[in-house]
C-alpha cells in the first residue's frame, strides 16, 4: 500500500533519548489515520518492505524506518521483534509527492 505522507527522519522524531517531538506526534497521528484499518493477526516471523519517496536525494534510506515501524506496530498489533527481514528502498520524487509504500507479510 502507498501512503502519501512525507517520511519523518528519526532525528526529527526524538528529543533526547525519551521524548517524542511535536513533529513525531503529528506524523504518528496522521499516519495512523491514513493507514487502512485491517484485522491482522501476525503470529510468526515477518518480512517488511518499505519504499520511501524522498524529495531530497541526500535523505538516508534508514532514517525514517524506526518511526514508521513504531506506528505500524501500534496500528496492526505486532511486535517489531517479529521482523526477521526488512527491505528498504529509496526513490527521489518531486517536492510535495513524498510517500511511504509498505508491505507486511508473514513468512
Amino acid at each position: 500500500m502507498r501512503i502519501k505522507i512525507k517520511p519523518l527522519s528519526v532525528n526529527q522524531a526524538w528529543q533526547g533519548k525519551r521524548f517524542k517531538t511535536n513533529k513525531y506526534k503529528a506524523f504518528e497521528k496522521e499516519l495512523l489515520l491514513l493507514l487502512p484499518p485491517m484485522k491482522i493477526e501476525f503470529k510468526g516471523d515477518l518480512r517488511v518492505e518499505l519504499i520511501y519517496g524522498f524529495s531530497n536525494s541526500l535523505s538516508d534510506v534508514d532514517n525514517p524506518t524506526k518511526p514508521v515501524l513504531d506506528v505500524l506496530q501500534k496500528k496492526y498489533g505486532f511486535n517489531d521483534r517479529q521482523i526477521v527481514e526488512l527491505n528498504l528502498k529509496k526513490e527521489v520524487v518531486s517536492k510535495g509527492n513524498e510517500f511511504i509504500e509498505l508491505s507486511i507479510n508473514e513468512i
